[in-house]
Protein backbone atom coordinates (compact mmCIF):
# COMPACT_ATOMS: atom_id res chain seq x y z
CA UNK A 1 0.00 0.00 0.00
CA UNK A 2 1.40 3.40 -1.02
CA UNK A 3 1.67 6.08 1.69
CA UNK A 4 2.15 9.79 1.09
CA UNK A 5 4.73 10.98 3.60
CA UNK A 6 6.42 14.36 3.75
CA UNK A 7 9.90 14.42 2.20
CA UNK A 8 12.19 16.70 4.29
CA UNK A 9 14.65 16.93 1.38
CA UNK A 10 12.07 18.17 -1.12
CA UNK A 11 13.82 21.51 -1.74
CA UNK A 12 17.03 19.73 -2.74
CA UNK A 13 15.02 17.65 -5.21
CA UNK A 14 13.60 20.83 -6.74
CA UNK A 15 17.14 21.92 -7.59
CA UNK A 16 17.89 18.70 -9.48
CA UNK A 17 18.46 19.10 -13.25
CA UNK A 18 15.47 16.92 -14.18
CA UNK A 19 13.19 19.05 -11.99
CA UNK A 20 14.47 22.31 -13.49
CA UNK A 21 13.70 20.90 -16.95
CA UNK A 22 10.20 19.98 -15.77
CA UNK A 23 9.66 23.51 -14.41
CA UNK A 24 10.73 25.08 -17.71
CA UNK A 25 8.62 22.60 -19.66
CA UNK A 26 5.65 23.53 -17.47
CA UNK A 27 6.00 27.20 -18.40
CA UNK A 28 6.22 26.41 -22.12
CA UNK A 29 3.26 24.04 -21.95
CA UNK A 30 1.19 26.60 -20.03
CA UNK A 31 1.68 29.25 -22.72
CA UNK A 32 0.52 26.93 -25.50
CA UNK A 33 -2.29 25.15 -23.65
CA UNK A 34 -3.68 28.30 -22.05
CA UNK A 35 -3.73 30.24 -25.30
CA UNK A 36 -5.30 27.56 -27.48
CA UNK A 37 -7.64 26.54 -24.69
CA UNK A 38 -9.55 29.79 -25.19
CA UNK A 39 -10.14 29.02 -28.87
CA UNK A 40 -11.18 25.48 -27.96
CA UNK A 41 -13.91 26.81 -25.67
CA UNK A 42 -14.97 29.53 -28.13
CA UNK A 43 -15.27 26.99 -30.97
CA UNK A 44 -17.09 24.41 -28.83
CA UNK A 45 -14.33 21.97 -29.77
CA UNK A 46 -13.62 20.39 -26.39
CA UNK A 47 -14.41 16.94 -27.77
CA UNK A 48 -11.97 17.48 -30.64
CA UNK A 49 -9.22 18.55 -28.22
CA UNK A 50 -9.77 15.47 -26.09
CA UNK A 51 -9.97 13.24 -29.16
CA UNK A 52 -6.71 14.53 -30.68
CA UNK A 53 -4.82 13.32 -27.61
CA UNK A 54 -6.17 9.81 -28.13
CA UNK A 55 -5.62 10.00 -31.89
CA UNK A 56 -1.94 10.57 -31.11
CA UNK A 57 -1.88 7.31 -29.11
CA UNK A 58 -1.16 4.97 -32.05
CA UNK A 59 1.57 7.34 -33.18
CA UNK A 60 3.21 7.13 -29.77
CA UNK A 61 2.96 3.35 -29.46
CA UNK A 62 3.95 2.91 -33.10
CA UNK A 63 7.02 5.09 -32.55
CA UNK A 64 8.10 2.90 -29.62
CA UNK A 65 7.56 -0.14 -31.82
CA UNK A 66 9.89 1.31 -34.47
CA UNK A 67 12.42 2.71 -31.99
CA UNK A 68 11.54 6.34 -32.79
CA UNK A 69 10.88 9.26 -30.38
CA UNK A 70 7.43 9.02 -28.80
CA UNK A 71 6.71 12.73 -29.26
CA UNK A 72 7.50 12.52 -32.98
CA UNK A 73 5.06 9.66 -33.52
CA UNK A 74 2.37 11.31 -31.44
CA UNK A 75 2.78 14.63 -33.19
CA UNK A 76 2.60 13.03 -36.63
CA UNK A 77 -0.59 11.10 -35.87
CA UNK A 78 -2.21 14.02 -34.04
CA UNK A 79 -1.50 16.27 -37.02
CA UNK A 80 -2.80 13.69 -39.49
CA UNK A 81 -5.94 13.21 -37.40
CA UNK A 82 -6.44 16.96 -37.13
CA UNK A 83 -6.23 17.40 -40.89
CA UNK A 84 -8.61 14.51 -41.53
CA UNK A 85 -11.15 15.91 -39.06
CA UNK A 86 -10.83 19.39 -40.54
CA UNK A 87 -11.31 18.02 -44.06
CA UNK A 88 -14.27 15.76 -43.25
CA UNK A 89 -16.01 18.07 -40.80
CA UNK A 90 -16.39 21.44 -42.46
CA UNK A 91 -19.41 22.23 -40.28
CA UNK A 92 -19.62 21.91 -36.49
CA UNK A 93 -22.13 19.03 -36.65
CA UNK A 94 -20.00 17.19 -39.22
CA UNK A 95 -16.84 17.66 -37.12
CA UNK A 96 -18.41 15.79 -34.20
CA UNK A 97 -19.11 12.76 -36.41
CA UNK A 98 -15.69 12.91 -38.08
CA UNK A 99 -13.94 13.28 -34.72
CA UNK A 100 -15.73 10.30 -33.21
CA UNK A 101 -14.99 8.10 -36.21
CA UNK A 102 -11.29 8.96 -36.36
CA UNK A 103 -11.01 8.64 -32.57
CA UNK A 104 -12.45 5.12 -32.52
CA UNK A 105 -10.12 3.92 -35.27
CA UNK A 106 -7.04 5.56 -33.71
CA UNK A 107 -7.72 4.13 -30.25
CA UNK A 108 -8.05 0.63 -31.63
CA UNK A 109 -4.87 1.05 -33.67
CA UNK A 110 -2.98 2.32 -30.62
CA UNK A 111 -3.97 -0.71 -28.56
CA UNK A 112 -3.02 -2.99 -31.45
CA UNK A 113 0.47 -1.46 -31.66
CA UNK A 114 0.85 -1.77 -27.90
CA UNK A 115 0.11 -5.51 -28.07
CA UNK A 116 2.80 -5.99 -30.72
CA UNK A 117 5.60 -4.76 -28.48
CA UNK A 118 6.30 -5.26 -24.79
CA UNK A 119 8.21 -1.95 -24.70
CA UNK A 120 5.20 -0.15 -26.18
CA UNK A 121 2.99 -1.70 -23.51
CA UNK A 122 5.39 -0.47 -20.81
CA UNK A 123 5.26 3.05 -22.28
CA UNK A 124 1.45 3.11 -22.20
CA UNK A 125 1.23 4.37 -18.62
CA UNK A 126 3.51 7.33 -19.34
CA UNK A 127 1.55 8.11 -22.51
CA UNK A 128 -1.83 7.86 -20.81
CA UNK A 129 -0.96 9.65 -17.56
CA UNK A 130 2.05 11.81 -18.42
CA UNK A 131 5.69 11.88 -17.32
CA UNK A 132 6.80 15.50 -17.10
CA UNK A 133 9.76 14.60 -14.87
CA UNK A 134 11.40 12.78 -17.78
CA UNK A 135 11.26 15.67 -20.28
CA UNK A 136 14.51 15.80 -22.25
CA UNK A 137 16.54 18.75 -23.50
CA UNK A 138 15.48 17.90 -27.04
CA UNK A 139 11.81 18.09 -26.04
CA UNK A 140 12.39 21.47 -24.41
CA UNK A 141 13.86 22.80 -27.65
CA UNK A 142 10.80 21.47 -29.51
CA UNK A 143 8.49 23.16 -26.99
CA UNK A 144 10.27 26.49 -27.43
CA UNK A 145 10.09 26.29 -31.22
CA UNK A 146 6.40 25.38 -31.13
CA UNK A 147 5.55 28.25 -28.76
CA UNK A 148 7.33 30.70 -31.08
CA UNK A 149 5.46 29.31 -34.10
CA UNK A 150 2.17 29.49 -32.20
CA UNK A 151 2.70 33.12 -31.17
CA UNK A 152 3.73 34.08 -34.71
CA UNK A 153 0.70 32.33 -36.22
CA UNK A 154 -1.69 34.04 -33.81
CA UNK A 155 -0.11 37.42 -34.51
CA UNK A 156 -0.78 36.89 -38.22
CA UNK A 157 -4.31 35.46 -38.11
CA UNK A 158 -5.63 36.44 -34.67
CA UNK A 159 -8.65 38.42 -35.86
CA UNK A 160 -10.00 35.99 -38.49
CA UNK A 161 -9.34 33.00 -36.21
CA UNK A 162 -11.12 34.69 -33.32
CA UNK A 163 -14.00 35.83 -35.54
CA UNK A 164 -14.50 32.34 -36.97
CA UNK A 165 -14.34 30.86 -33.47
CA UNK A 166 -16.90 33.19 -31.90
CA UNK A 167 -19.45 33.28 -34.76
CA UNK A 168 -18.66 31.02 -37.70
CA UNK A 169 -21.73 31.93 -39.79
CA UNK A 170 -21.25 35.69 -39.54
CA UNK A 171 -17.52 35.31 -40.17
CA UNK A 172 -18.24 33.32 -43.32
CA UNK A 173 -20.68 35.99 -44.49
CA UNK A 174 -17.94 38.59 -43.97
CA UNK A 175 -15.55 36.65 -46.17
CA UNK A 176 -13.40 34.94 -43.54
CA UNK A 177 -11.92 31.71 -44.98
CA UNK A 178 -13.61 29.34 -42.54
CA UNK A 179 -12.10 26.15 -43.97
CA UNK A 180 -8.57 27.56 -43.72
CA UNK A 181 -9.20 28.72 -40.13
CA UNK A 182 -10.50 25.25 -39.21
CA UNK A 183 -7.39 23.61 -40.63
CA UNK A 184 -5.13 26.11 -38.87
CA UNK A 185 -6.90 25.65 -35.54
CA UNK A 186 -6.77 21.85 -35.74
CA UNK A 187 -3.10 21.95 -36.76
CA UNK A 188 -2.15 24.18 -33.85
CA UNK A 189 -4.20 22.02 -31.48
CA UNK A 190 -2.31 18.94 -32.65
CA UNK A 191 0.92 20.69 -31.68
CA UNK A 192 -0.45 21.75 -28.29
CA UNK A 193 -1.62 18.21 -27.58
CA UNK A 194 1.80 16.84 -28.46
CA UNK A 195 3.64 19.10 -26.02
CA UNK A 196 0.99 18.90 -23.27
CA UNK A 197 0.85 15.11 -23.11
CA UNK A 198 4.20 14.79 -21.25
CA UNK A 199 2.67 16.78 -18.39
CA UNK A 200 -0.67 15.04 -17.86
CA UNK A 201 -0.97 12.31 -20.48
CA UNK A 202 -3.65 11.68 -23.06
CA UNK A 203 -6.35 10.79 -20.53
CA UNK A 204 -6.06 13.98 -18.47
CA UNK A 205 -5.43 16.53 -21.22
CA UNK A 206 -8.63 18.43 -20.31
CA UNK A 207 -6.90 19.65 -17.15
CA UNK A 208 -4.53 21.87 -19.14
CA UNK A 209 -6.45 22.80 -22.27
CA UNK A 210 -10.12 23.01 -21.36
CA UNK A 211 -10.45 23.50 -17.58
CA UNK A 212 -8.18 26.59 -17.22
CA UNK A 213 -9.80 28.22 -20.27
CA UNK A 214 -13.27 27.52 -18.87
CA UNK A 215 -12.18 29.14 -15.60
CA UNK A 216 -10.79 32.17 -17.42
CA UNK A 217 -14.06 32.65 -19.34
CA UNK A 218 -15.88 32.91 -16.02
CA UNK A 219 -13.54 35.67 -14.87
CA UNK A 220 -13.42 37.82 -18.01
CA UNK A 221 -15.11 38.33 -21.39
CA UNK A 222 -11.96 39.72 -23.01
CA UNK A 223 -10.29 37.14 -25.31
CA UNK A 224 -6.75 38.34 -24.66
CA UNK A 225 -7.28 38.54 -20.90
CA UNK A 226 -8.88 35.09 -20.95
CA UNK A 227 -5.85 33.65 -22.76
CA UNK A 228 -3.52 35.24 -20.23
CA UNK A 229 -5.53 34.05 -17.23
CA UNK A 230 -5.86 30.57 -18.71
CA UNK A 231 -2.10 30.33 -19.23
CA UNK A 232 -1.51 31.57 -15.68
CA UNK A 233 -3.84 28.93 -14.25
CA UNK A 234 -2.03 26.26 -16.27
CA UNK A 235 1.28 27.51 -14.93
CA UNK A 236 0.06 27.54 -11.33
CA UNK A 237 -1.37 24.02 -11.65
CA UNK A 238 1.81 22.59 -13.20
CA UNK A 239 4.32 24.30 -10.92
CA UNK A 240 2.29 23.69 -7.77
CA UNK A 241 1.81 20.08 -8.88
CA UNK A 242 5.56 19.65 -9.28
CA UNK A 243 6.30 21.16 -5.86
CA UNK A 244 3.62 19.17 -4.03
CA UNK A 245 4.58 15.92 -5.76
CA UNK A 246 8.11 16.53 -4.50
CA UNK A 247 7.04 17.34 -0.94
CA UNK A 248 4.61 14.44 -0.74
CA UNK A 249 5.75 11.82 -3.28
CA UNK A 250 2.83 11.38 -5.67
CA UNK A 251 2.27 11.36 -9.44
CA UNK A 252 2.60 15.00 -10.65
CA UNK A 253 -0.16 14.54 -13.24
CA UNK A 254 -2.72 13.66 -10.57
CA UNK A 255 -1.89 16.74 -8.50
CA UNK A 256 -1.83 19.00 -11.58
CA UNK A 257 -5.31 17.82 -12.57
CA UNK A 258 -6.59 18.20 -9.00
CA UNK A 259 -5.33 21.77 -8.68
CA UNK A 260 -6.72 22.78 -12.07
CA UNK A 261 -10.11 21.29 -11.21
CA UNK A 262 -10.20 22.89 -7.76
CA UNK A 263 -9.46 26.34 -9.22
CA UNK A 264 -12.32 25.86 -11.71
CA UNK A 265 -14.72 24.60 -9.01
CA UNK A 266 -13.94 27.48 -6.63
CA UNK A 267 -14.28 30.03 -9.43
CA UNK A 268 -17.56 28.50 -10.55
CA UNK A 269 -18.89 28.50 -6.99
CA UNK A 270 -17.81 32.11 -6.50
CA UNK A 271 -19.56 33.10 -9.72
CA UNK A 272 -22.79 31.36 -8.71
CA UNK A 273 -22.62 32.92 -5.26
CA UNK A 274 -22.05 36.39 -6.73
CA UNK A 275 -24.94 35.95 -9.18
CA UNK A 276 -27.27 34.71 -6.44
CA UNK A 277 -26.30 37.61 -4.14
CA UNK A 278 -26.91 40.18 -6.88
CA UNK A 279 -30.34 38.71 -7.68
CA UNK A 280 -31.25 38.61 -4.00
CA UNK A 281 -30.34 42.27 -3.55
Amino acid sequence: MTTFTFDPHWFTTLEAPFMLKAILAGALIAIAAGTMGYFTIARNSTFAAHALAHIGLPGATGAVLLGLPVSAGMGLFALAGALVIAALGKKASQREIATGTVLAFATGLGLFFARLSSSASQQMQAILFGSILTVSTGQLVTFIIFDLVLILALCLVYRPLLFSSVDEQVAQAKGVPIAAMNVLYMTLMAGVITIAVPAVGTLLIFALIVTPAATANILTASPLKAMGISSLICLIAIWAGLVLSTMFPAPPSFIIVTISTLIWALTKFGHYLSTFTNKAS
